[in-house]
This record gives C-alpha cells, structure tokens and sequence, in this order.
C-alpha cells in the first residue's frame, strides 16, 4: 500500500520504521491501511471495548498488552471505566472505546497492529451482540480449522442460529453469531461452552474442548473464551502481526475451504477484498435469540 500520510487525522510519529523487513510495509502503511478500511471496520468497533495490543517495532522485538488508556493518546478519546475483579492491583481499568477514525489511528500510531474487540458495547455492557466461536487448530494447518467450521456451522444451522465465518489473520478460523442484547457475558459464555461441548463429544476425533495444548493431539481446540465479560477477540479486518500482515478477513461459508490459503489476504492487496461484496452486509441486520438453541442443544 501507498505510504500517503495524506488526511490522517493526527500526526504519525517515525511514519517510515518498518513493521515488516521483508515486504518493507511501515507503521504509516499500517495506519493508511485502518484509514482506508474504516468504512468496513467500523460497524465492529463502534462503542466497542477494546484492549490494545502494543508491537512497537512491528515484527521485530516485543509485544505487549494494554488495558488502561495510555496518557498518550489524544485526550478526549472515549474510555470505558469498569471495576476489576476483587484481588486486582487496580480496582479499575478505564478501556479505550472505538469508533472514531482518530481513535484507530492513534492506536496505530502506539504501535497496535490487532485491533482487539470485547463482545460488549460499552453502553449496553457486559451485555454483548455476539457468541464468538475460536477454532484453533493444533497442526497448525488452516485446512483442519476449515473443516472443523463446517461441522460448527452445521450445528449451529441445527439450532436455528446464523453463522459469520472469517479468518483469524493466523492459523484459525472464527465463527460469530449475532445475536439480540439482553443476556449477560456470563450468560453467553455459558452457552458457548455447552455447545463445543457436545459438538467435541459428537466428533471426539476432530474436535475436542482440551485447554491443554500437549492433550489435544491432532484436533481442533473449540474455544469458547472469547466470550467473557472483558475477554476479546481480533476484529474483522484487522491486521496481525503475522509475516506478510494477514487480515482477519470476512468469509462466505461458500469460500471456507480447507485449500484456502488465508495468507491471500493482507495488507499489501486487501484493497481488491474491499471491492467485492461483503459477505457480512447482513452480520447486525440478524441480530438472533439464543432461546430457542438452548433449549435444542441435545439435538447436535
């Protein structure tokens, strides 16, 4: 992409250091990147918690993970002040709210690659619009992951629930619900844990719920974590701090193949991805209960 720093909404500082040696892309084709992708972000950070994640040096040396609004982003960037658990060293923690343009490219400028989105709004919080299904291969190979989101697709179209597939910018594939505010995270949690339960049960061989790596052999780990109160998730067209900077790309269940190479999406091509028709135009028009699927869950 154009390093064009061209009607950014703030300054970048070093627009030139380079995130990625080997393609060349800089922190300020990073930030171009989130400009030109905004209109398609949006929707999946407005008034959304988000917990940043800090790559400095982009590729290169350490990461690190931010909750509280760091004193260097402008000033009236919207937070999100929620009490900890009892135990925590602060009793509080003031989120960074998205939404703006200038919110994002301020993240941008701290070095935040992954834009990481909590399941709540922060006005209807800890009530998210979402079930949020990880799947995370232990070969490593996209293939099984896709294999496995046909499996939790069929399930869910069991229980009456439209699916979104899209990558996760690594290895994974995500499976979103929407569905209609008014159960709590703790609620939806509860839920999502239920159902990779009995779908790991109905294929032990393919999919299991083991959170020990070494004790999932060949399988695809279901993940239903991302659904608690603060926890968070990469956000559809997000970058990763992968090599050649994949993004997290919105899917047709008709493109999740086990040949699809998801590295074909990234930074350096994904203007040709915007051009064509999204396949989540209809993701918050569905907005779904959960009653009916469960009170159906013994049927998957």
């Amino acid at each position: 992409m154009a390093s064009n720093s061209n009607h950014l909404p703030l300054k970048i500082s070093h627009p030139e250091k380079v995130f990625w040696p080997e393609e060349g892309y800089t922190k300020l084709d990073l930030a171009n990147f989130y400009r030109d992708v905004f209109p398609a972000l949006r929707p999946y950070v407005d008034d959304r918690i988000l917990t940043l994640e800090r790559c400095p040096d982009g590729m290169g040396g350490q990461c690190f993970y931010q909750k509280e609004k760091p004193e260097s982003m402008p000033p009236d960037t919207p937070t999100k002040r929620i009490e900890n658990e009892s135990g925590s060293s602060r009793k509080s923690t003031n989120y960074v709210v998205g939404g703006s343009l200038k919110t994002e490219i301020a993240m941008a400028n701290l070095g935040c690659i992954p834009v990481h989105v909590c399941g709540s709004r922060a006005s209807m919080f800890p009530h998210p619009d979402w079930v949020c299904f990880d799947l995370d291969p232990n070969t490593g190979k996209f293939g099984d992951a896709a294999r496995a989101g046909l499996l939790v697709k069929e399930a869910l179209d069991t229980l009456k629930l439209k699916s979104f597939p899209k990558t996760s910018g690594s290895r994974g594939l995500h499976v979103f619900v929407p569905i209609r505010v008014g159960l709590t995270a703790n609620e939806v949690l509860t839920f999502a844990q239920r159902f990779v339960g009995r779908l790991a049960a109905a294929h032990p061989k393919e999919l299991t719920t083991e959170r020990l790596i070494a004790a999932r052999g060949n399988r695809v780990y279901l993940d239903p974590f991302r659904n608690g109160e603060v926890q968070t998730v990469v956000s559809p067209y997000s970058v990763r701090r992968k090599p050649h900077a994949p993004v997290s790309t919105p899917l047709a269940w008709s493109e999740v193949k086990p040949t699809l190479d998801p590295a074909k999406f990234n930074l350096g091509n994904f203007q040709s991805r915007l051009k064509k028709k999204d396949p989540w135009a209809q993701f918050f028009k569905s907005r779904q209960s959960l009653n009916y699927a469960t009170a159906h869950l013994n049927e998957i």
